[in-house]
């Protein structure tokens, strides 16, 4: 079946991306490029990137939601959430040590992710649907890498770059039974900064932010899949990842969860 101009677009786009991931050098802005691009178009660049780590042997492990917090909208000047992919390759164990050279322009933010322990899928999905079908909590810290050059982003280009996800590092799971979520707080230190949050920064409830991912997901004709990590969003704003650093959330009831980075060689 012959591609339309727009479809030729978004794989072209999705093979520099793809290869500016692995090549570490970042490309100018496809909004500046592309300024007819459309948040639609975007997430198309998405799949096919998506389509291409699946082809190289990826397996699907879940989802991000981003932009769900102020602090996060104000970073990037984005004030709508989008939502990308998690693949095996981008789950890391709690106090992993990165490599510098895996990255382009890391930044490190605290957050909680979901284990799914049911199916959900629908454009009515609450917070409490949410709950019901998940079977563990784990607090996490998301390394956040731009293939586009000096942050220098739109929704539209963030959103084509898999919202900017790198590397999901995942703490020990733990039942959210008896947890009000959205008043657990959050200490977050990397480096010489530290930010304090409760839950109630992303959409008012960790919870509500995976039913926001899940109804974004039903207008794709997708949703989230028992077995799948989806993480729920910043509770504070990014703090860049330098050689030689490290970052810890901790939260309370639920645990912590730590990462480091090797110094430059």
């Amino acid at each position: 079946m012959t591609s339309s101009p727009q479809q030729a677009l978004h794989r072209q786009l999705a093979a520099e991306l793809r290869a500016s991931g692995r090549d570490r050098r970042p490309v100018p802005p496809l909004s500046a490029r592309h300024p007819d691009l459309t948040v639609a178009d975007a997430y198309a660049i998405q799949r096919e990137v998506r389509a291409l780590d699946l082809a190289d042997g990826a397996r699907l492990a879940g989802h991000k939601i981003g932009i769900t917090s102020e602090a996060i909208q104000r970073m990037f000047g984005i004030d709508q959430p989008d939502f990308g992919y998690l693949a095996d390759h981008m789950l890391a164990p709690d106090g992993v040590c990165l490599r510098p050279d895996r990255f382009i322009a890391p930044k490190v933010e605290g957050e909680l992710a979901f284990r799914m322990g049911e199916d959900l899928h629908g454009g009515s999905v609450t917070a409490r649907d949410v709950l019901d079908a998940t079977a563990a909590v784990l607090p996490a810290l998301e390394v956040l890498d731009s293939r586009i050059a000096d942050w220098k982003i739109q929704l539209v280009d963030t959103v084509a770059d898999n919202a900017s996800c790198a590397l999901a590092v995942l703490g020990a799971e733990v039942s959210p039974e008896g947890i009000d979520l959205a008043a657990e707080q959050m200490v977050f230190e990397a480096g010489t900064t530290v930010h304090t949050a409760h839950g109630s920064a992303v959409l008012g409830h960790p919870a509500e932010s995976v039913a926001c991912l899940v109804r974004i997901l039903h207008t794709f004709g997708e949703g989230v899949r028992a077995g799948d990590i989806v993480l729920a969003g910043a509770w504070a704003a990014a703090v860049d990842l330098l050689p030689g650093g490290t970052a810890k959330a901790s939260f309370g009831a639920l645990g912590s969860v730590s990462l480091s980075m090797e110094g430059q060689s």
